[in-house]
């Protein structure tokens, strides 16, 4: 089957919008060009497809109403910015998909709302129940309470991560840019890529960065969300917002990326992708061995350093005696907890502590080698 058809037939698709492609010069929201948006997902989702809608935008919505002339730079004037635009964002779509009879629903993520096993559960949870009721759920970054530390950081990740979560048959990055180009697209002779097959197709081409006033992204990080999405084994696409009809349609427009890797949900390419280390373990090199070859799990014997502070449940990187990271995972102690049990054996720290320090320090199913 070739990736058009693959585009063509998908039965469950995600599709990520940037600012660019719904403001207009003014850096307000356009509406027709999210009306049109919406009529080509509408006839999509009507044909029988579960779409679910990433949209930027919530920033750029707020900058009128909030009386500014361009985006805010510092992160508590974005946050408010979000906070008012995005209930007008949402309304909008509201009143455009339901033009089409269809429901919408918002769901506001944060990277730190997807990594705890709780958390991550209910996400997936929440958004296959909102497509088994026949809604579409509109997903963007919570901007008005998300930190830089807590931060997905741009929603061309966030839809690669939503397009692993619930297991898409493909994944549409849409844009000012019709397509991923050998070098900048204003160059005369400046060709388009149609598929890239691996990060070999990819050697020598320049790329660079945001394009827009008021978006945050850019080709680098749609490469990098491609590379998320193709590693889960989703089929990912990156073209413009006005060719959103033609590529839903399968037709060769824009860049496909083809799935370098299985489709199935595991959590561990959320802990590599879609957290930020709070801290640090560094181990010896027998544990080094234990994590990387032996498949085990991170033990208070092997750990011969705590740096940073971090508390239980938050992601750590696990670094080599040089201090090179190996590993990242959930940690079940905060970093006061741990200095005193290093290089000590669980059954040791059970014995003289209680039973409930006979535990893991990063548990194997928290855990990715990097």
């Amino acid at each position: 089957m070739s990736p058009h058809s693959v585009l063509r037939n998908a039965r469950r698709l995600v599709v990520k919008v940037g600012s660019s492609s719904l403001t207009g010069p003014d850096g307000g929201l356009d509406p027709a060009r999210l009306t049109a948006l919406v009529e080509a997902l509408a006839g999509r989702q009507l044909g029988g497809a579960q779409i679910v809608l990433v949209s930027s935008g919530a920033i750029a919505a707020g900058i009128h109403p909030l009386g500014l002339t361009t985006r805010p730079r510092d992160l508590a004037t974005q946050q408010a910015a979000a906070s008012v635009g995005q209930g007008a964002l949402l309304a909008a779509y509201t009143r455009a998909f339901d033009a089409h009879d269809i429901t919408v629903g918002q769901v506001l993520l944060t990277a730190d709302d997807v990594t705890r096993r709780t958390h991550y559960a209910n996400a997936r949870r929440t958004l296959e129940r909102l497509l088994d009721l026949g809604v579409l759920p509109v997903v963007n970054e919570n901007d008005t309470v998300a930190t830089s530390e807590i931060r997905f950081g741009d929603n061309d990740r966030l839809a690669a991560l939503v397009a692993h979560l619930i297991d898409a048959d493909a994944l549409v990055l849409l844009s000012d840019v019709d397509a991923l180009y050998d070098g900048p697209p204003s160059r005369p002779g400046a060709r388009r890529i149609p598929i890239v097959r691996g990060p070999h197709d990819l050697v020598g081409v320049e790329i660079g960065g945001s394009g827009s006033k008021v978006g945050t992204g850019g080709m680098t990080t749609k490469i990098e969300a491609a590379r998320i999405a193709t590693a889960a084994g989703v089929v990912t696409t990156v073209t413009a917002a006005d060719l959103v009809v033609q590529v839903l349609a399968g037709e060769d427009v824009g860049t496909v990326f083809l799935p370098i890797g299985v489709r199935g949900r595991s959590r561990r390419l959320w802990l590599e992708h879609a957290t930020t280390a709070r801290g640090r373990l560094v181990v010896d090199e027998g544990a080094v061995t234990a994590l990387v070859v032996r498949k085990k799990s991170l033990l208070p014997a092997g750990i011969i350093a705590v740096e940073g502070s971090f508390h239980d449940g938050d992601p750590v990187d696990v670094c080599g005696p040089d201090g090179t990271p190996v590993a990242r995972g959930l940690v079940n102690y905060s970093s006061t907890e741990l200095p005193a049990l290093l290089g000590r054996s669980t059954k040791e720290l059970a014995r003289d502590l209680g039973p409930e320090y006979e535990r893991e320090v990063i548990h194997r199913d928290d855990l990715v080698v990097l």
